[in-house]
């Protein structure tokens, strides 16, 4: 009877021995094959770390780059128009004058007088050294009368009836405008002209005559 189980039980221990002998040939090929991702990895890790290096490092120069103009323009332009508010809230003091040289004017009991004369020479002066230390500054007046109105300086407050001038041409300047270097700092307020409503009646009806032959 032990003759007939040795066998068997041989057979049983060379099948365990056949079954660990695989795995340990699948675990050790496993172990090849992971020391040898590894080795790839480990060539590729400092080229990929080399370009992601070199990524950030162009990526964070452009953006200095940038900083720098925009620092650069802000500068500019901080000294190019500063005085921006300053200059504008000085303007008053041309409307100003302004409006005192029409009512002086406007004044019957002034009318005419050699007192109103003198005081209207001398607020010309001043407007004019005040004109002429702004436009020293790059704060110039914008020409607005007999032009074409130009809706990036002049501003229509009215139309008046003119059939000597282009409807749309500037005979009127109530406030002045400036401009500051290139920059508008107030467009003018202008009166500008239209044609009659009788010429425009009559030029209606030649058109229609005209039309009809």
């Amino acid at each position: 009877m032990e003759k007939e189980e040795n066998p068997k039980s041989e057979k049983i221990n060379t099948d365990h021995k056949g079954d660990g002998s695989d795995a340990h040939e699948d675990n050790v090929q496993n172990l090849e094959n992971e020391k040898n991702d590894n080795v790839e990895d480990i060539k590729k890790l400092p080229e990929e770390k080399i370009l992601d290096l070199e990524d950030k490092l162009a990526r964070t120069f452009a953006e200095m780059e940038n900083q720098r103009r925009r620092f650069e323009k802000e500068k500019e332009e901080a000294y190019e128009y500063g005085g921006f508010s300053f200059a504008k809230e000085a303007l008053t003091l041309i409307d100003n004058l302004e409006r005192s040289k029409q009512i002086l004017g406007s004044d019957e009991s002034l009318k005419n007088s050699e007192a109103l004369k003198k005081t209207l020479e001398h607020f010309d002066v001043i407007i004019k050294d005040l004109i002429s230390i702004f436009s020293k500054n790059n704060i110039k007046p914008i020409e607005s009368l007999n032009k074409k109105l130009d809706p990036n300086f002049h501003q229509a407050m009215i139309e008046i009836e003119d059939d000597q001038k282009d409807p749309g041409t500037i005979i009127q300047e109530i406030q002045k405008g400036f401009t500051i270097k290139d920059r508008l700092l107030r467009p003018s307020l202008v009166g500008v002209s239209k044609k009659s409503s009788n010429k425009e009646e009559k030029n209606t009806k030649n058109q229609e005559n005209i039309d009809k032959k």
